[in-house]
Formats: structure tokens, C-alpha cells, sequence
């Protein structure tokens, strides 16, 4: 389900949970070797969503995350942007 950005009814939980997605789908593709669960969709929804979330809440998730499966937060930091 692609983010509609001009829904009235999308919520912040909407865009939490589309970055959510984006960075899980990167820790399954990249370190966990699961089925891709990374596509074109989540990767967009991710990006339109970063426009609206704060750092706080962005680095929230990714420290959360990288600490649930156990990931080096630079080694993700590295995963989620690589050109950075």
C-alpha cells in the first residue's frame, strides 16, 4: 500500500510505520539472508516518510531495530544510506 501524502486520513503511525518497513526490509535483505522483502514501494513510502518524521523519531527506529537483530547501529547506519 503506497503512502497517499494528500490522504486526510493518514496518520504519523502511517509514516512510522512505512519507515519502519524500509529499514526491517534492509536488515532482513542485507544481514539476516531471508526471502528480499525490499521493493521499489517500501523504499518510496520510506523516503516520503522521512520528509515528515523528525531525527528523533527516525533514529529511534533504527536504533530500536538494530538493536532487536542485533545490528552495529554504524554498520546500519552504513546499510540504510551507503553513499553517506
Amino acid at each position: 500500500m503506497a503512502l497517499d501524502l494528500n490522504d486526510p486520513e493518514l496518520e504519523f503511525a502511517d509514516l512510522v510505520y512505512a519507515y519502519q518497513s524500509w529499514v526491517m526490509a534492509v536488515i532482513n535483505d542485507e544481514k539476516l539472508g531471508g526471502d528480499k522483502l525490499l521493493t521499489e514501494e517500501i523504499a518510496d513510502d520510506a523516503l516520503n516518510a522521512m520528509r515528515f518524521l523528525p531525527d528523533v523519531v527516525t533514529s529511534a527506529i533504527e536504533t530500536t531495530l538494530a538493536r532487536v537483530y542485533d545490528v552495529d547501529s554504524e554498520e546500519l547506519a552504513e546499510l540504510l544510506y551507503p553513499e553517506g
